[in-house]
């Protein structure tokens, strides 16, 4: 797949759930996987912080080859050598990872995602290439330990105002406050434990989906 088709299917994107294997109450990661295709997702992200580099690339070969079979963007969390060697179709970085420009020299084909946390880290995510930004926390996380503070809801459209890239929105979404952040212009939401801990994790996904459509219509 080229780089074009890939932006093409991430134009298409809604619910856009991350992995955590600590948050998914006993569940696998592979589970979860399953769980969101079922329930129609179309993409995920490999989000392990806790793996050996080994272990997360023995995992990542075979959420490769579930995500190909279903046609579900694969993007891999920090790695990009990991998403370089299985075919992966982006990679996201963090503000600590490495740079997107320099990520780009050797990620040619695949989506590059950057984390921001105000208006002046997205834009500079921007400036320097990146294929999309990721807007957030938006409220307070389970995720991420050590958060304190939260940008709120209207913090959005504010910070994506002037981005000509798409941008996803993630922390402490859920299916009570996801349609306060669509209203503030988001269409793509990043979600982990809302799915991950989910009771039926299909059954949730279908929702957030239903959700964020009926939201933005």
């Amino acid at each position: 797949m080229t780089k074009r088709e890939r932006l093409e299917k991430f134009a298409r994107v809604d619910i856009y759930p991350v992995t955590c294997a600590r948050l998914s109450r006993g569940r696998t990661d592979i589970d979860v996987l399953r769980g969101v295709i079922a329930g129609g997702a179309r993409i995920i992200q490999l989000r392990e912080k806790e793996l050996t580099k080994r272990a997360f690339f023995e995992l990542a070969v075979r959420f490769r080859e579930l995500t190909s079979e279903h046609d579900v963007l694969l993007v891999i969390n920090d790695h990009v050598d990991i998403a370089i060697a299985i075919g992966a179709d982006g990679v996201h970085l963090g503000q600590g990872d490495l740079p997107v420009q320099a990520a780009a020299k050797i990620a040619r084909d695949i989506i590059i995602g950057v984390s921001s946390h105000n208006k002046e880290e997205a834009q500079r995510a921007q400036t320097d290439g990146a294929d999309y930004v990721n807007i957030g926390p938006v409220f307070l996380t389970k995720t991420k330990e050590g958060v304190t503070e939260c940008l709120g809801a209207d913090k959005i459209s504010e910070i994506s105002k002037g981005l000509k890239i798409p941008f996803t929105v993630m922390g402490g979404i859920d299916l009570d406050n996801v349609g306060e952040v669509v209203r503030h212009g988001a269409s793509k939401v990043a979600v982990v434990s809302a799915i991950t801990m989910a009771d039926d994790i299909c059954a949730a996904t279908k929702a957030f989906i239903r959700k964020i459509r009926d939201g933005i219509i």
